[in-house]
C-alpha cells in the first residue's frame, strides 16, 4: 500500500511524514546535467504542477559494491518506465513519441501561445505518465487547437492520425480510472487494464471460476495481465519474457541479475533471483513465494520495490501498476522510529477495533526510513512518501510486511514549500502555532503509524474473501482509510510519549487532528474543478472520514463550522471526543473489511466521500487565488553515472541533477524505450 503525499504537503503541512557485456551502457547527454554547489529543490512549475528535485544522503557512505547495486536496481526500474504509459492508455506511447518529436524538430515560431500551450501540454503528459492526470484521472485537455497540431506535424513531417490523434481534443476516454456509482466501471474507465470491450460483469465472472491451489493462501489473479475478449472469450495476456511487455521486461530482467550477482547478503539475493523468475514465467505462485522471501530479507543497507504493485488504477482492484523505488537506508531515523514496529502488539491490543477482528499475534513488522536513489513507473513523477508491502493479507498475517517512509522525499517536499495557504485557513493563532511547532513531528508520526501499524493491523472473518472481491470499487478507499484511523486514534495518545516518539503528546495529537480535518473538509479541494464529485481513493479517504466525524459530533460540537469575515473555518473544540469518534469509525471499517460489507461500505463513501459542498468548494477556490504555488508535487530523479576503466569494469558512480523536467524526460524516452508503440 502507498502514502501518497497528499495536498496537505503542498500546502506545507508535510503530511508525513558503462559496459555490460562489452556494449555501452545507456548515456545521458552531459549537456543535459549539472551539479549544484548551493542544492535548489525547485526545477520548475507549470500548470497545476511544480516539479522538485531530491538528494541522496548517504551516497558516499556506501560501497562502490552497494552503489553498484543501487544502480542495477535503478537501470532495473527504468527499463520498465514504459509499461506503466501503456498500462495507463493504449495510445499513450504512440501520442508521446509524436509529441516528443515535434518538441526536439519543431523549428518554427516558439514565441506564441500556442506554442507555450504545447509546452505545458507535453509537460503535463509526461507527468502523469499519459494523457489523463495523474491524480484526478480526467483527460488532460490541451489549450491549442487541432488545427495548431496539425501544422505542427506537418511542419515536422509527423504522422498522428486517426484515434490517437482524434482523443486529445475529443471526449472519448475522458476518464483513466471512473469509480462512479451505478456504471460499468471497467467499461468507462480508459485504463489500459482492459480490452475496450470487456466490461464489469466479465471480470466477476472469470475470476470468480479461479481457484487458489491453497484457499487459505490466495493467490494475487489479474494482478500481472490484461485482461481482454477475444471472439466473445475472455482471457489473459500476462505481463512476462516473451508475454506482454516482454521485450521490457527482458531488460529489467537483465539488470536484475547483475543485482544479484552484488547482493549484500544471502537471502537479499534469494529473493531478487525469485523476482527474476517471476518475470520470466508470469507465474503467481512464485510471485508469492517472491514476497515472503523479500519480506524476510530484512538486513543490509539496501532495498527496493519493484514489479506490479499498487492497484488504485484498476477500477476492480486486481491489476498492479508497474513500479519501482530503490531505497538506501537512513539508519539513524530507523533507529528512532523502530519502537514502533517493537510495539505492534500493543497498539493492535488497544485498538478501537472488535476482539474478533484483532490479530492475536502480529508478526514481521519492520519500518524504516529510508532515502530515495530512483524512483520509475507509477512512483514516478509523482511519488508516495510512505509504502508498506507486500499487499496480500495471507502474507501480513503469517510472514508481516515492510514500512518504509521515504526520509530524503519528505525532506525535499518541506525545503519547497511556504506557509501562506496554512495561514489563510487555520481558525486561530493557536492553531497556526501547533502546526508550526509539531506539524511535521505529526506528520511522520502519522505516516509511520498508518503504514506499520494500519496496514498491518485487524484479520478478515473466516471465509471472507480478499477486498477486491468483496468490497470492489471501494476497496482501495476503504483500506486507507482505516489506516489512516489507526494512526489518528493512536497519535492522541500517551504512549507515543511513553515510548519516547514526543515531549508532548497533546501538542502533537491536536496537532495532527487539526489538520487532517482541515485538510479532508478544505484545503484537498483545491485540487477539484467547482462541481467535481470525490474521485480519488486517498482523497475520498480524507473526506469520508473527516466528514463523518464532523456530523456525529454535531450534537456535542466536538467540531465547529465558524464562519469569520465571510471565510469559513472548522475548530475542534473537543479533541478527546474527536478520539473516541475516530475509534469508532474505525471499529466500523474494520468490520466492513472483516466481513466483507459492500453495502455498508458504498454507503459510507457515497454517503460522506464523492459529493462535495459546492458553496465551501467555491469559497475555497475563491481563497487559494492569492497563492502561486501549484497544488501537485513531483520529481525529476538523480542521475547515477558510472564510470569504466579500460576494460569495462565500473570503477565510481557519481550522483548528478539533471538540469530541467524536459532533458531527463526526452533522455528517459532515448535511453529506455523498449515497448512498441502498439503492445
Amino acid at each position: 500500500m502507498k502514502f501518497k503525499y497528499f495536498l496537505i504537503i503542498v500546502l506545507s503541512l508535510v503530511f508525513l511524514l558503462g559496459c555490460v557485456d562489452g556494449k555501452t551502457e545507456k548515456s545521458v547527454n552531459s549537456n543535459n546535467i549539472t551539479k549544484e554547489d548551493k542544492f535548489d529543490y525547485t526545477v520548475e512549475q507549470f500548470a497545476d504542477i511544480k516539479v522538485l528535485r531530491y538528494q541522496i544522503p548517504g551516497w558516499e557512505q556506501l560501497t562502490l559494491k552497494e552503489q553498484k547495486l543501487v544502480y542495477y536496481l535503478t537501470q532495473a526500474g527504468l527499463s520498465g518506465r514504459d509499461i506503466m504509459w501503456d498500462q495507463n492508455y493504449r495510445h499513450n506511447l504512440t501520442i508521446r513519441k509524436a509529441l516528443e518529436n515535434i518538441y526536439t524538430s519543431y523549428e518554427g515560431d516558439k514565441s506564441t501561445d500556442n506554442w507555450k500551450a504545447f509546452e505545458v501540454y507535453l509537460k503535463r503528459v509526461w507527468f502523469s505518465n499519459g494523457i489523463h492526470h495523474h491524480y484526478s484521472n480526467d483527460k488532460i485537455k490541451p489549450d491549442f487547437s487541432a488545427d495548431y497540431f496539425k501544422q505542427l506535424l506537418a511542419s515536422t513531417n509527423i504522422t498522428l492520425e486517426g484515434e490517437a490523434f482524434d482523443v486529445i481534443f475529443n471526449d472519448k476516454d475522458s476518464k483513466k480510472v471512473n469509480q462512479s456509482k451505478g456504471i460499468d466501471n471497467v467499461a468507462l474507465s480508459a485504463v489500459n487494464f482492459y480490452g475496450p470491450n470487456v466490461t464489469n460483469a466479465d471480470v466477476e465472472s472469470f475470476y470468480a471460476a479461479k481457484q487458489s491451489p491453497n484457499p487459505e493462501k490466495p493467490l494475487s489473479f489479474g494482478l500481472n495481465s490484461q485482461l481482454v475478449k477475444e471472439n466473445g472469450i475472455v482471457k489473459e495476456r500476462v505481463y512476462k519474457s516473451g508475454g506482454l511487455y516482454g521485450s521490457a521486461i527482458d531488460e529489467i530482467i537483465k539488470w536484475l541479475e547483475l543485482a544479484k550477482g552484488v547482493a549484500e547478503n544471502k537471502a537479499q539475493g534469494e529473493a531478487i533471483g525469485l523476482l527474476i523468475e517471476y518475470y520470466k514465467t508470469g507465474d503467481l505462485q512464485i510471485w508469492d513465494d517472491y514476497n515472503v522471501a523479500w519480506t524476510n530479507a530484512t538486513e543490509g543497507n539496501i532495498d527496493y520495490i519493484n514489479s506490479f504493485i499498487e492497484v488504485y488504477n484498476d477500477p476492480l482492484g486486481y491489476r498492479g501498476s508497474y513500479e519501482t523505488i530503490v531505497q538506501i537506508n537512513d539508519f539513524d531515523m530507523s533507529q528512532k522510529m523502530k519502537v514502533l514496529s517493537d510495539n505492534a502488539q500493543y497498539f493492535e491490543d488497544n485498538s478501537s477495533i472488535m476482539n474478533e477482528h484483532k490479530k492475536a499475534n502480529v508478526v514481521g513488522v519492520t519500518y524504516k526510513v529510508v532515502n530515495v536513489a530512483g524512483e520509475a513507473g507509477d512512483a514516478s513523477p509523482s511519488t508516495p512518501i510512505g509504502v508498506n508491502l507486500p499487499n496480500a493479507n495471507w502474507i501480513r498475517a503469517a510472514v508481516g510486511s515492510k514500512s518504509v517512509s521515504l526520509g530524503n522525499i519528505i525532506e525535499a517536499y518541506n525545503n519547497s514549500a511556504s506557509s501562506g495557504r496554512l495561514k489563510e485557513f487555520v481558525h486561530d493563532d493557536e492553531e497556526y502555532e501547533l502546526e508550526e511547532k509539531y506539524g511535521q513531528l505529526a506528520d511522520k508520526l502519522h505516516t509511520a503509524l498508518h503504514e506499520v501499524i494500519g496496514h498491518a493491523s485487524g484479520i478478515l472473518n473466516p471465509g471472507v474473501g480478499e477486498t477486491k472481491e468483496t468490497l470492489k470499487n471501494y476497496a482501495s478507499t476503504l483500506e486507507e482509510g482505516r489506516a489512516d484511523l489507526v494512526a489518528l486514534y493512536f497519535l492522541y495518545d500517551s504512549k507515543l510519549q511513553e515510548l519516547g516518539l514526543v515531549d508532548d503528546w497533546q501538542a502533537v495529537g491536536k496537532a495532527a487532528y487539526d489538520g487532517y480535518i482541515r485538510n479532508g473538509l478544505m484545503m484537498q479541494l483545491i485540487r477539484l474543478n467547482l462541481g467535481d464529485d470525490v474521485e480519488e481513493a486517498h482523497m475520498r479517504n480524507r473526506q469520508w472520514v473527516s466528514a463523518w466525524v464532523f456530523e456525529k459530533g454535531k450534537e456535542d460540537n466536538i467540531i465547529e463550522k465558524v464562519v469569520k469575515n465571510g471565510k469559513t473555518y472548522f475548530n475542534i473544540n473537543n479533541y478527546e471526543k474527536l478520539r473516541e469518534l475516530f475509534g469508532d469509525l474505525l471499529r466500523e471499517t474494520q468490520r466492513i473489511k472483516s466481513e466483507g460489507d459492500y453495502a455498508a461500505v458504498e454507503q459510507l463513501v457515497e454517503g460522506y466521500g464523492v459529493k462535495v459542498d459546492q458553496a465551501i468548494h467555491a469559497e475555497v477556490l475563491e481563497r487559494n487565488k492569492q497563492f502561486t504555488s501549484a497544488p501537485y508535487s513531483g520529481f525529476v530523479n538523480p542521475v547515477l553515472m558510472a564510470e569504466k576503466n579500460e576494460v569495462g569494469e565500473i570503477t565510481a558512480i557519481e550522483v548528478i541533477q539533471p538540469k530541467t523536467f524536459a532533458d531527463q524526460m526526452l533522455d528517459y524516452s532515448r535511453n529506455y524505450n523498449f515497448l512498441p508503440e502498439v503492445n
